[in-house]
Formats: structure tokens, C-alpha cells, sequence
């Protein structure tokens, strides 16, 4: 057979989806209908139906070409495919990277026999049990210990997807945050009991399996901050920051929402002034623009995390990565909205070592010993920003009328619900 024939033929079909598939709108509504509507699939998935996911994927592969799903023996996501490799033998499915299938239910750790069934026959079987995150899942195949010389007993830890990952590798704990400021605006959430809502994603936490993580992402974020500075601050970030260190906390109630594309969470467009009378305004003066830029995408991090169920712990801590965490003056802000401190830290490409840390942490017994017991000589984030003193006090009321003004939004844009 020539090179690379054996390979193709172990596949059942030649090129599979990746995240930024929006084809499967027709097979999310289906299982939205299936299970009693899209907040009913997300008490149950952790997510409402969303294209990109797994289950759905699957709805639309056996539907086009039931022919190639019938030939199929397994499913594997990316994650416990690039496992499978190492192990010689399938691997399973972990708990958090199955999380975002809109397959799996959260609470019990299992497929749900409805959402199954509402995408293709036989699909547990394809599927295989899922395991904990931490979870050693076999022994390294034979093939690298004879080629590269891995020692017998190497053992293979479950892997998980990068988003999992990433929590690992920012070594969050119960209470923390971490909020990416790139080119999108990432929330990472670790909580005890979530709110599963029609908004962001629950998973199942890699590192705890008694506890969960949320993901929130915010399309607006550093290309929205970048046009602010061109067009007020000289395409400087040393104005930019003038202007945040010259305006107030709470920048005299003035309240903005900046929107250049349809943001995710939640769907606005736009920009939307308001002044402290909540009398809607054309314009701000330029260092108020920008305050109210930093404000608005804060509150409004704060606002829908808590609708996920997380709550401020008096050990809360925010982790903050991403281009705009070099920026002081804009982690300030993000200290303030929040009330609580904020680190950054050194590590780049955290979803890798995550990555290691998971597989120290499964070596070490899993589940019987804490991650942050594994960790804890890893290095310290560097304190780079504490609340202001009546920081709480100056953006409780704001964040009341943020989340009220941006409902008169959505109302104006959608109209009444229903």
C-alpha cells in the first residue's frame, strides 16, 4: 500500500469540522426542541445549542452521509484523538472537554440519552464512556517506547482542550477569574455552583471534578479598545492611559457600551451613550469616552459572570492575561469594577502548561490530592493592581444601571420579549 493510504483508510471520512462551522444551525434547533428548549439544553450540556459543538456535528454528518456514519466505529474530539495516539488504543473522552459537545449531562457526568438520540443512532457506543480529567487513561504504546525510548511505565493522562487547559495552566483556584484581554475579551470562571443560562458555556472543571468552570467570550475587546485610542488618543497608549488617570472612578455616572460588531454576550450592536440621567447622548468628551469605554466592558464582564452564578470571594483573585494586561491603568479599572486584586504573570502559552500540570497532577493520585497541592511550587503571579479604597460603594449602582440600560437595549433592538 503506498505511504499514507493506511492512514487515510483509517478514517471514515477525509475532513472533519473545526470551531469556526456555523452550518448546523437546522441540527441545534432540532435538539433545543428535543429536550424542551435551548435553556433546558443548557441546565443540561452546560450550553445551549451552538453550532461549532460536537452533538451537533454529528446531527448533520449522519444526516448528509449516513453511509459514512454507519462505518464509523469511534468519535473522537481532538483531544482524546491526539491521546488515542499515544495510548495505541482509543481513549476516552474527558469530562470538561466533553462538556462542550452539548452531549454530556454536567451534573451527573454522563450522556444524555435525549441529546444522544436527537443527533444519530448508536452514538454512545461511537462515543465511549467519559472519564474524569484526571483520569490515566493506559500505558504508552509499545510504538514509542521502540522508536523514541519512552520507558514502559509511561503512563498516559486523559487530555482535555485548550480552554480547560488554560485554567490549569493559570493554576485558578475556587473564586478566581481569568480575563484574556486579546483580540476578543475571555472570561475563565471557577465555580461550586453554577447557573447554566442561554449565555457563555459551564464545563466541567478540569482540575476539580466537584466543581465547575465557566467561559465567557466578548467579541469587542482589544480591536475595540484600539479604535477608541486612534481616534481619541493619538493612537497612543500613554494618552489613553492620561485619560484614565485623569477621570474618576465611576466617571461622574456617565455609562457607554461600544460594539463595532455584533457582540456575543450580549447581541448588541453599536455605541450606545448614556449620560448620569440616563438620557441617551451622541458624544462624550474624549478622556470620558475613553473611561467609559474601560467601564462599560468591565461592568459588563462582571454583570454576565454573575448571571453564570459567580459571586466575589473574599479571596478572589483576577489573573489577567492577554496585550492589554501590560496596561496598568486599564487593569485599575478592571480592579475596581470588580472589587478585588488583580495578578499577571509571566506564563505564556498556558494551555500547555496546563497541559503538564495535568498530567503531574493525574501521576499523583488524581482526584485524592488538590491540584493547587501539585502546583504550589510553580511560580507566583505579581500583584499588579488592588482596588481603590470605596471602589464597591462608587460601581455597586453603576452596575445596577449598566445591566437596566443595557436591557433597554436589547428591548429597543429585539423588541419586548415574548
Amino acid at each position: 500500500m503506498p505511504p499514507g493510504d493506511a492512514g487515510k483508510a483509517c478514517f471514515s471520512i477525509s475532513d472533519c469540522p473545526v470551531w469556526m462551522d456555523s452550518s448546523t444551525t437546522a441540527q441545534c434547533r432540532q435538539l433545543e426542541a428535543t429536550v424542551g428548549g435551548a435553556q433546558a439544553l443548557s441546565c443540561l450540556t452546560g450550553s445551549r445549542a451552538y453550532e461549532r459543538f460536537t452533538g451537533n456535528q454529528i446531527a448533520k454528518l449522519y444526516q448528509q452521509n449516513p453511509e459514512a456514519y454507519s462505518h464509523t466505529e469511534r468519535i473522537s474530539l481532538v483531544s482524546s484523538f491526539a491521546a488515542s495516539l499515544f495510548l495505541g488504543s482509543h481513549s476516552p473522552i474527558d469530562y470538561s472537554d466533553g462538556s462542550g459537545m452539548n452531549l454530556l449531562r454536567i451534573q451527573d457526568k454522563i450522556w444524555s440519552q435525549a441529546c444522544l438520540g436527537a443527533c444519530a443512532p448508536h452514538l454512545e457506543e461511537k462515543l465511549g464512556l467519559p472519564v474524569p480529567s484526571c483520569s490515566v487513561v493506559g500505558a504508552i504504546s509499545s510504538y514509542f517506547v521502540q522508536r523514541y525510548g519512552f520507558p514502559p511505565g509511561c503512563k498516559v493522562v486523559a487530555f482535555t482542550g485548550d480552554n480547560p487547559a488554560s485554567l490549569a495552566g493559570m493554576r485558578l483556584e475556587e473564586g478566581d477569574i481569568a480575563v484574556s484581554l486579546g483580540t476578543s475579551d475571555t472570561l475563565f470562571l471557577w465555580l461550586q455552583e453554577p447557573t447554566p443560562t442561554l449565555e457563555g458555556h459551564i464545563f466541567c472543571n478540569p482540575v476539580d471534578p466537584q466543581h465547575y468552570m465557566a467561559l465567557l467570550c466578548f467579541k469587542n475587546g482589544s480591536l475595540m479598545r484600539e479604535k477608541i485610542r486612534d481616534e481619541l488618543a493619538s493612537s497612543s497608549w500613554s494618552e489613553f492611559s492620561k485619560a484614565l488617570q485623569s477621570t474618576e472612578m465611576g466617571n461622574s455616572g456617565n455609562l457607554g457600551f461600544y460594539f463595532d460588531v455584533m457582540e456575543i454576550t450580549p447581541e448588541i450592536i453599536g455605541r450606545h451613550r448614556f449620560s448620569a440621567e440616563n438620557h441617551e447622548v451622541s458624544a462624550f468628551p474624549w478622556d470620558v469616552e475613553i473611561r467609559a469605554l474601560i467601564e462599560g466592558q468591565f461592568m459588563a464582564k462582571k454583570i454576565h459572570a454573575e448571571g453564570l452564578g459567580y459571586r466575589v470571594m473574599p479571596k478572589t483573585k483576577i489573573l489577567a492575561t492577554g496585550g492589554a494586561s501590560h496596561n496598568r491603568d486599564i487593569l485599575q479599572v478592571l480592579a475596581d469594577v470588580f472589587g478585588t486584586p488583580v495578578y499577571v504573570t509571566d506564563t505564556a502559552n498556558s494551555a500547555c502548561v496546563g497541559s503538564a500540570y495535568r498530567a503531574f497532577h493525574g501521576l499523583a493520585a488524581g482526584t485524592d490530592v488538590p491540584f493547587s497541592e501539585v502546583v504550589k511550587l510553580a511560580p507566583n503571579p505579581r500583584l499588579a493592581a488592588a482596588p481603590t479604597p470605596g471602589a464597591s460603594q462608587v460601581y455597586e449602582a453603576l452596575l445596577q444601571r449598566y445591566a437596566m440600560l443595557e436591557q433597554r437595549i436589547l428591548t429597543q433592538t429585539r423588541g419586548p420579549p415574548e
